[in-house]
């Protein structure tokens, strides 16, 4: 008698994972996929102003920086959202070559050239891209898996 119970529990448990699509990343967030777009553009306009001296830009960049955070800790506190809130975290990385590497680099080098700045756009851009290609390939909620 205990052993029939067991077993259909665990079928019953087995059917909905099945019927739930047994997702191990979490749905998609509108608010994520908007963090990572909009964080994207203003990224790529701050580091256009690295032709100026960085002290005349130091609240552009605290303000970017102060909402990279905020976007980390939205994705790093969503459950099954690991691979998000990594890419997030090499994004903000001083001593990565993304985003919060270039920012350190303008700080201690007060200005940067041109080719130097082109150049480290298309890394940060296609750092912000996995991000936002992670994001755009979550299920939204309620939807069905796709066969």
């Amino acid at each position: 008698m205990k052993i029939a119970i067991i077993i259909n529990a665990t079928i019953t448990a087995l059917l909905i994972g099945i019927a739930t699509g047994c997702s191990t990343t979490s749905p998609f967030s509108e608010k994520g996929y908007e963090q990572a777009t909009s964080l994207k553009v203003e990224a790529m306009a701050t580091m256009d102003k690295a032709r100026e001296p960085y002290s005349s830009q130091r609240q552009v960049v605290e303000r970017l920086t102060f909402n990279i955070e905020k976007a980390y800790e939205y994705a790093k506190g969503r459950p099954n959202n690991g691979e998000v809130a990594q890419q997030w975290k090499i994004i903000k990385d001083p001593a990565r070559n993304s985003l919060g590497g270039f920012l350190k680099r303008w700080q201690d080098s007060v200005i940067l050239n041109e080719s130097y700045i082109l150049e480290a756009k298309g890394i940060v851009s296609d750092g912000f891209d996995t991000v936002i290609e992670l994001e755009s390939g979550k299920r939204k909620v309620g939807e069905g898996r796709s066969p």
